[in-house]
């Protein structure tokens, strides 16, 4: 099968998130999908089969250690994959997916995404977590993922983690920590040690939970934020009802066959 990896949320190979690409004639065996994404060893892998109907496609995704329900950088990674290589000028493209149905559409060298919203609820703050982020919590909330709200970027920025002790974290599949931005509307960082990635460079799905959060918190339905991993990435976001939008750059990194 062809494979491509794509740079996700940035403009610049080797900065943004990784997003493997495989595009599948029809459906593997899951635990062969599963064997593929532990091969590449990225954050996500998506696999891809074109529908019966124009611009419709069939996505999943997985993760080296487990098949996930919603993904953002590599439901863009595909998009760009398929508008550049697999039906080329393609801008807009119906994905079939775990989470129902998702939209993406080309603009330009934008790829906007129209995701569910997952507004999180306001939880007690673990009694743990100080001791796993090392930072003292504004609050904490949970939908699939916890969400450590803190007092500045710079904690955001600065933060290390202790991956043994977030594993033994009774709640929520991934940790998000996140604060007010100084040159954009928000910041975060994705931590998902339970799922075989001690942190995820640019999470599109996270920004399900995020962007209903802030735009309360701020006042605005268009805002634009940034994860401050080590390779960083912007996306441009807009809530809509109970739909987001979130928008973004990719790169090609890679082009290759996997032969199994």
């Amino acid at each position: 099968m062809k494979y491509y990896v794509a740079d996700a949320f940035t403009d610049e190979v080797f900065k943004g998130n990784p997003a493997g690409v495989c595009v599948l004639d029809e459906w593997l065996q899951d635990d062969v999908m599963q064997k593929i994404a532990a091969e590449n060893n990225l954050s996500e892998t998506a696999f891809v089969v074109k529908g019966k109907n124009k611009n419709e496609y069939d996505l999943r995704w997985f993760t080296p250690k487990a098949e996930i329900d919603l993904c953002g950088h590599a439901t863009l990674g595909t998009s760009y994959v398929i508008s550049n290589y697999v039906d080329v000028g393609t801008d807009k493209m119906i994905f079939h997916t775990a989470s129902g149905i998702l939209e993406v559409n080309r603009k330009s060298d934008l790829y906007e995404m129209n995701f569910p919203t997952r507004e999180p609820k306001k939880t007690q703050i673990p009694e743990t977590i100080l001791d796993i982020i090392g930072v003292k919590p504004i609050e904490t909330y949970l939908s699939r993922d916890l969400v450590i709200v803190v007092e500045t970027e710079e904690q955001v920025k600065n933060l290390a983690p202790d991956f043994s002790k977030m594993l033994k974290l009774e709640v929520g599949s991934g940790v998000i920590v996140t604060a007010k931005g100084s040159d954009v509307d928000f910041v975060s960082r994705c931590f998902y040690p339970k799922l075989g990635v001690n942190e995820d460079p640019v999470t599109g799905s996270a920004h399900s939970n995020l962007i209903p959060f802030w735009s309360k918190r701020l006042n605005k339905d268009k805002m634009i934020a940034k994860q401050l991993s080590k390779r960083g990435g912007t996306l441009y976001c807009e809530l809509c009802g109970d739909r987001v939008k979130i928008s973004g750059r990719a790169s090609l990194y890679m082009v290759g066959n996997i032969n199994i």
